[in-house]
């Protein structure tokens, strides 16, 4: 597949990424190397270096949800999501998930970042097979938000042989929120659980996909 125009800009401002930074210097450079004016630059990344690390983001996002179509993770459902996240994991580079991360901390780009995590939350349910259309489509992907982020954070920090050290946190993580959802397991079956919850949140229901006109990406 060709690439187009934006991602040919994106591969070429990362390359300055580690010099430079997650941001519009890098952006430009990469323009520059190009020969693409820099209002077209805009263009493609209104949002400068936040623009830049969540294309990075999307990307190995659609790279994963390419790999669990073509080989899906297999065993049980905690052995899936732990190497779900794995091949997340593999799929970038630290140095530049690392520049993307201290961009993305600015206060305002918290709820970009926040929306990218939950974007590779519901790629890796989506592509184990999650069905839910009722509150636990909000609370398997804020669950497995939350794994994601400590897990990367840990990992950006890890410097044992072939990330090992990053693999057990990983597998403690998962391993506790199976337990959190035996326990919501077990209170469903409590006498009249089912109906409070109806009550609670029955008219709770999953996002529907929508195609809007004119929607920019970040």
């Amino acid at each position: 597949m060709k690439r187009t125009d934006r991602e040919a800009l994106l591969d070429a401002a990362l390359n300055h990424v580690p010099f430079d930074g997650m941001n519009d210097r890098a952006l430009m450079a990469g323009a520059r190397d190009l020969g693409m004016s820099r209002d077209l630059a805009r263009v493609h990344f209104p949002n400068g270096g936040a623009g830049l690390a969540a294309a990075y983001h999307r990307r190995a996002d659609r790279m994963l949800r390419d790999s669990m179509v073509q080989t899906p993770p297999g065993g049980r459902i905690r052995d899936r999501v732990a190497e779900a996240i794995w091949r997340r994991l593999m799929l970038v580079d630290p140095e530049l998930v690392r520049a993307g991360a201290a961009t993305l901390s600015l206060p305002q780009h918290a709820p970009l970042a926040a929306r990218l995590v939950w974007e590779t939350a519901d790629v890796i349910w989506t592509g184990l097979g999650d069905t839910s259309d009722d509150v636990n489509w909000y609370t398997k992907r804020a669950t497995l938000s939350a794994v994601i982020s400590a897990t990367v954070l840990f990992w950006l920090g890890d410097h044992s042989p072939d990330h090992a050290d990053t693999r057990a946190f990983l597998d403690r993580r998962i391993d506790g929120v199976m337990r959190f959802e035996q326990v919501k397991a077990g209170l469903r079956k409590l006498p009249g659980a089912e109906t409070l919850a109806g009550l609670a949140f029955g008219w709770v229901r999953a996002p529907q996909p929508r195609d809007l006109p004119g929607r920019i990406r970040p």
